[in-house]
């Protein structure tokens, strides 16, 4: 399951408040107990390094996302007591739900994704409302990330 109703539900008034800048967070699983699941929302610190380095940060928090380190030490916290990160979610401001060359880029390390059994999740985000999303997982064979069914979820 990459999403329950409830989580998408979180994500998208997580979504919607956080409009027009980008939303980020991870849905971790404890291993070996599928139904224990957590939901991280992250905070969105792009604006932050835009504003510190805007010509290593050309983009802002309404194009791209940067979770807040606190977060992912958070999360390497969580990993370390036995969790796994399942989801990686964010949205894409007055833009379709894809995964972007920049989303898969940020996805992989040395041609590898980090996370190869996660699936990540875009959330597309129109005049402030969550219009649609995607889900999308890493495909060995192909060496890419393709579609994949994100179940119908309530709107």
């Amino acid at each position: 399951m990459i999403l329950t109703g409830e989580e998408f539900q979180r994500i998208r008034a997580q979504a919607e408040a956080e409009y027009p800048a980008e939303c980020c967070g991870v849905v971790l699983v404890r291993e070996g107990s599928p139904g224990e699941r957590s939901l991280v929302p992250c905070r969105n610190v792009q604006n932050e390094l835009h504003a510190k380095d805007p010509s290593r940060h050309p983009r802002d928090a309404r194009t791209a996302y940067h979770m807040d380190p606190r977060d992912l030490l958070r999360i390497a916290r969580r990993e370390d007591d036995g969790y796994r990160v399942r989801t990686i979610y964010h949205s894409h401001i007055e833009a379709g739900a894809y995964f972007s060359e920049t989303d898969k880029q940020n996805a992989l390390v040395r041609d590898a994704p980090l996370y190869p059994d996660a699936a990540y999740v875009v959330l597309s985000v129109v005049a402030g409302r969550v219009v649609g999303a995607a889900a999308f997982a890493w495909d060995d064979s192909r060496q890419d990330f393709l579609p994949v069914e994100l179940a119908e979820l309530p709107r």
